[in-house]
């Protein structure tokens, strides 16, 4: 008994090592999409934060408008 019971404890404490290395990608996975939405999209919307009055100056430069 403490035999076969030992081997279906073997048999759990594998299967959680192969559980934890599944969740361990997946969450590297989640961190990356992340970081590339926050590259990809917030960070050109806080440019353009400093690119847009430097542009509206720009042009209301070059038109004369006050």
């Amino acid at each position: 008994m403490t035999d076969e019971l030992s081997q279906k404890i073997d048999a759990q404490e594998k299967k959680l090592d192969a559980i934890y290395a599944s969740v361990e990608k997946t969450r590297k996975y989640i961190l990356w999409t992340v970081i590339g939405t926050v590259v990809v999209f917030v960070l050109p919307l806080i440019g353009l934060i400093f690119v847009i009055p430097w542009f509206l100056s720009t042009m209301s430069a070059a038109y004369n408008i006050n």
